[in-house]
């Protein structure tokens, strides 16, 4: 197995886990930070990249817990101006996507949630029970590359993986995770 899978522009790459994918979390997170201020509850690193030696997407996917999702319409205007667009989905009651730069490839993927909502807990479990579960970390990068090689879009290739991280976090909750809450 290669450090990195590359294909086509519309395909999924998987790259080797990146040391600085922490740093650079941080440094978009004080970046959201200048311009949410109290409206962000809380910001984590969530997703593949913030799993230490875990082979992922190069995109740094952030959550950020905030009191309500509504008025949507002020994290979009001060979102966008940090380079951030909103794609409207069926998610958008509990989970509105964000990402940027507006053309691919994005480099950063926003995601709201409301603080102590089980969207949120059930990201922050499943990225805890990662981090302290290699072999199932292990297990998930087998997947994640297996898709990667097999599907040839986002879409399909996040759908593919839905049964494996819906178990995880049934397990992961079931264990008392996320840890801190």
């Amino acid at each position: 197995m290669t450090d990195e899978l590359q294909t086509s522009q519309n395909q999924i790459e998987i790259v080797a886990y990146n040391p600085d994918w922490p740093r650079a979390f941080e440094a978009e997170a004080k970046r959201l930070r200048s311009v949410l201020g109290s409206l962000a509850v809380r910001i984590d690193h969530n997703g593949s990249t913030s799993v230490l030696g875990l082979s992922a997407k190069p995109i740094i996917d952030i959550q950020i817990s905030v009191a309500s999702l509504q008025p949507l319409q002020e994290f979009k205007g001060r979102l966008a101006t940090l380079g951030y667009v909103h794609v409207a989905h069926t998610d958008d009651s509990f989970c509105p996507f964000f990402h940027r730069p507006k053309e691919g490839p994005h480099s950063h993927h926003v995601h709201l949630v409301e603080a102590g909502g089980a969207e949120e807990l059930r990201t922050l479990a499943f990225r805890d029970y990662l981090r302290e579960h290699g072999a199932v970390a292990r297990k998930y990068e087998e997947l994640k590359r297996h898709l990667a090689a097999r599907i040839g879009n986002a879409d399909g290739y996040a759908g593919a993986k839905t049964d494996f991280i819906e178990q995880t976090i049934h397990m992961a909750l079931s264990s008392g995770y996320p840890r801190g809450f």
